[in-house]
């Protein structure tokens, strides 16, 4: 019983981080983002590992992900993602939040 209820589990969650990722691709963020290392934009992980603990970071990251934004990680800017909807942006920092 605890085997298939741990399957469950653990199929849910992939689909949830799978469905991300999928998300992330669709509107374009891997063209300047990986989940592992650094390409235009930080890496995923190192996003994560930068607001780990603040209780506002995914709202953060969301509003981010929308609007752009400057100087964080460099010099290079992150542009506004208007295609993305205020309910993805929050799927997406969700699933960053929880890159690991």
């Amino acid at each position: 019983m605890m085997f298939a209820l741990a399957a469950v589990a653990t199929a849910l969650s992939s689909g949830s981080a799978l469905a991300s990722a999928e998300l992330a691709q669709k509107k374009n963020c891997m063209a300047c983002h990986a989940v592992d290392k650094k390409v235009v934009g930080p890496a995923y992980k190192d996003v994560a590992a930068k607001y780990k603990g603040q209780k506002d970071a995914e709202a953060k990251l969301a509003e981010k992900i929308v609007k752009g934004g400057s100087g964080v990680w460099g010099p290079v800017p992150m542009p506004a993602n208007t295609q993305v909807s205020a309910d993805e942006a929050k799927q997406l920092a969700q699933w960053v939040m929880a890159t690991k």
